[in-house]
């Protein structure tokens, strides 16, 4: 696909470093030639100083025969406009825009606005919305590294670490799954010290890997009971960081958990305190030791650090977690800092621009893909893709998964058929219509697994 990105911050970089490995024709657009010097000296790809929204800066990127425009700069009003000279000018198919405030995107005003008739986005993505919904699914599964959704929710990928003496250490996946009591579940990757095993029946679970199971979102709960057995349900959060995530955070967790948010601004505490019904709001530092010990931080379930400062919230967490918070949760831009930090006091942290990454993803994939998610820092990725075709002109329908080539390192954990969800082993076969989840340790085989799923000429 021939993509424009406009924006090479951290948004649009992460995304065009994830599609340029994918043989995608990529051209970055940004006023600052020392953000796109960069990106030139470790990618391949091409890019175009200026602004965005200016067409003679589109055309220099080659929009006239683009078939996608991805908009993801800090402005709002640029990426909006980026997409309405895009649309007027030359007709671009598809246009992305990242769109932050909530005065534009809440539910009573978004689909009058956004529509080809006044402002023609076609994919809206909200990073705070993203980000608040990825840690809410982590809340709601204590013990879990990662929570993702397939198939309108009727799968779940979930990512847990073996703890010593925990119920995973020293167990093959093949006693595992038998210690689990009518409960269908499927170990889709391991990773081990940084590098990823493709699991077999004899795979032993060592201490601190990290392993992704799939199960039916009905099974979900019942795999982390047995996985995290020593994990009870999280009561007491304290929110560090009252911005739009913080706000957000507390808005959606409040009605179910004790929550506090400790906010610096005195106005903006003020502006919470009115917006949220049951949330405490407190005004202070997030990494003042006697505020922490005051709010009981010894007794908090989960820590979590929203600023916008990557600093504050690193020092907030570790300060935290000393002081006897449970599990600490951890906003950091910065992917070196994110990569230091993960798996240390940290127990998780969080990348906003990989989050947003991963729900752009399902909307750039070729072909039949429904969803993508990245997966660790972007090295591998889980694809929701639609079986179509039959035995003549498919390489994968009417097969069972012993007999597709699938690319190095690439699984097909479970297929969803007529809404029914089946746990793949090596003689399931795939049949028309299935949505396959697909688990690749390595991305760079994303275009393998389409071109696989493609439908030969014959097909009609």
């Amino acid at each position: 696909m021939k993509i424009v990105i406009v924006g090479g911050g951290q948004v649009g970089g992460t995304l065009a470093e994830n599609l340029a490995n994918e043989a995608n024709d990529i051209t970055v657009i940004d006023p600052q030639t020392e953000c796109l010097r960069e990106l030139q000296e470790r990618l391949d790809i091409r890019t175009v100083n200026g602004y965005g929204s200016h067409p003679d800066v589109l055309v220099a990127a080659g929009i006239e025969d683009a078939d996608m425009l991805v908009a993801v700069t800090n402005s709002d009003e640029l990426n909006m406009m980026a997409c309405q000279v895009a649309h007027s000018l030359f007709r671009t198919p598809t246009k992305i825009a990242r769109v932050r405030a909530g005065n534009y995107t809440d539910s009573a005003f978004r689909d009058k606005l956004f529509n080809d008739t006044n402002v023609p986005v076609d994919v809206l993505i909200t990073p705070e919305q993203v980000v608040t919904e990825y840690i809410c699914h982590l809340i709601n599964h204590p013990g879990t590294l990662q929570v993702l959704n397939f198939a309108e929710g009727a799968v779940q990928l979930v990512a847990v670490r073996a703890l010593e003496k925990g119920p995973l250490v020293g167990r093959s996946l093949v006693e595992i799954r038998d210690q689990m009591p009518n409960v269908d579940a499927r170990a889709a990757a391991i990773w081990r010290r940084g590098s990823p095993l493709v699991p077999q029946a004899e795979t032993v679970i060592q201490e601190s890997d990290e392993v992704f199971f799939l199960a039916a979102v009905a099974d979900t709960r019942k795999v982390m009971k047995f996985l995290q057995r020593d994990e009870r349900p999280y009561r007491r959060i304290i929110i560090a960081g009252g911005g739009n995530i913080g706000l957000r955070l507390a808005s959606a967790l409040e009605n179910e958990y004790n929550v506090k948010v400790i906010e610096f601004s005195v106005q903006r505490g003020e502006y919470l305190a009115e917006n949220l019904n049951k949330a405490v709001v407190l005004q202070g530092q997030a990494a003042n030791r006697e505020l922490l010990l005051e709010e009981n931080i010894d007794k908090t379930d989960v820590f979590l650090a929203v600023t916008n400062d990557d600093e504050v919230n690193i020092m907030a967490s570790l300060l935290a977690k000393r002081l006897g918070a449970r599990k600490v949760m951890t906003l950091i831009t910065n992917p070196v800092y994110a990569d230091l930090m993960q798996g240390s006091e940290i127990d998780i942290a969080i990348s906003p621009q990989q989050a947003t990454t991963s729900s752009l993803l399902s909307h750039v994939r070729r072909g039949d893909t429904l969803k993508a998610h990245a997966l660790r820092r972007g090295v591998a990725e889980a694809m929701e893709i639609v079986a179509h075709g039959d035995t003549k002109n498919s390489k994968v329908v009417g097969r069972a998964i012993e007999d597709i080539r699938l690319p190095p390192g690439a699984t097909i954990g479970a297929l969803v058929r007529n809404g029914k969800v089946i746990i793949t082993h090596h003689d399931t076969v795939i049949e028309q219509d299935d949505h396959a989840i697909v688990f690749l340790i390595d991305k760079q085989h994303t275009r393998d697994v389409e071109k696989l799923f493609q439908v030969g000429f014959t097909f009609f």
